[in-house]
């Protein structure tokens, strides 16, 4: 079941090529993204203090993150995210479509 939420948070790509995906994400307090799953692993870096709620499918764990902090996780995670907090919540998302190519010699 997927957070009880009718505001829908706001993804802006900032690049998508065949090596990266950089996504940022607004949320309203209250906002979500709704269900999704990641076909790569990818990496947060949080913009604002936040309050993230994160569900599982089975639980919901509740995160205090502050900006500048980051994590990672791997692809194929089916989650719903939320702003659990009473201040717009944003991060920045990169995908990490082909792992290497961003390497530099």
């Amino acid at each position: 079941m997927a957070f009880a939420c009718t505001i829908p948070a706001v993804p802006t790509v900032q690049r998508d090529d065949g090596d990266v995906r950089i996504t940022r994400w607004d949320f309203p307090p209250g906002a979500a993204t709704g269900w999704h799953q990641h076909g790569w692993p990818y990496f947060v870096v949080m913009l604002t203090d936040a309050t993230m709620l994160v569900h599982d499918g089975t639980s919901v764990a509740e995160r205090k993150l502050t900006a500048g902090e980051s994590y990672g996780r791997p692809f194929g995670v089916t989650h719903d995210v939320m702003n659990g907090g009473p201040d717009p919540m944003a991060f920045v998302e990169i995908e990490i479509k082909r792992p290497g190519a961003l390497a530099y010699p």
